[in-house]
């Protein structure tokens, strides 16, 4: 253990080496290495098309990173072929965390839920933005057109065992913390702005700005 890696909450006792890291946890079975595939199986399109949420992340050249989620009605992640897939851009806050970074640094990571499912899945692989037409109409909803989509090359898929998801209690309603008392949007943004307006103020901003439109 490394004690050299400075203040993190006073935590003084680091894994800095894999041997580190597999003489506490130990190794890595066969069937964990094996399950990893660089090309979807039927097994992986059946769960891209029912998923409905996905997680993108992604790096800068600096490696500074970011996460993204994903929403849409099941189906909305286009299998283009067994080593691509097509997401589309639908409006937002207008940052382009994703995008900018894809600039500078290709590489991303997906993780695909299926609600109700334990099981995830996981790709990484290489992404372009690109604007053709065809693909981008194809990814329509009630007669909108994204301006933009991510092409997707896989470089590898694999399912994830649906532990965190049993832990989490995620899909199950009963076990569904209070959160109504929790900030909304509006409320989040003018602490961490530090605005000057009200929430509603800022709900009828955003509407000016034409920033609440799904598609």
């Amino acid at each position: 253990m490394d004690g050299g890696k400075g203040s993190f909450a006073g935590c003084r006792e680091f894994v800095s080496t894999v041997e580190d890291l597999r003489e506490t946890m130990g190794a890595t079975t066969s069937s964990a290495i094996e399950k990893s595939i660089v090309k979807l199986d039927d097994v992986c399109k059946e769960f891209i098309s029912r998923s409905t949420f996905i997680v993108i992340a992604s790096a800068n050249s600096n490696g500074e990173l970011d996460a993204s989620p994903k929403g849409d009605p099941e189906g909305f992640v286009k299998i283009l072929d067994d080593k691509h897939l097509g997401i589309p851009d639908r409006p937002g806050n207008r940052r382009a965390d994703t995008f900018e970074n894809l600039i500078s640094n290709p590489r991303v990571a997906i993780i695909f839920f299926v609600p109700g499912k334990g099981e995830t899945l996981r790709v990484n692989g290489e992404a372009r933005i690109v604007r053709d037409e065809a693909l981008r109409k194809s990814m329509s909803i009630n007669g909108q057109i994204p301006r933009f989509a991510m092409v997707v090359r896989i470089e590898e898929a694999f399912m994830h065992c649906p532990k965190c998801i049993v832990r989490s209690r995620l899909w199950e309603h009963e076990s569904w913390p209070d959160s109504s008392n929790t900030a909304s949007i509006a409320e989040a943004v003018i602490t961490h702005a530090d605005l000057n307006i009200t929430p509603e103020e800022y709900k009828k901003l955003m509407v000016s700005e034409d920033r609440v439109k799904l598609y």
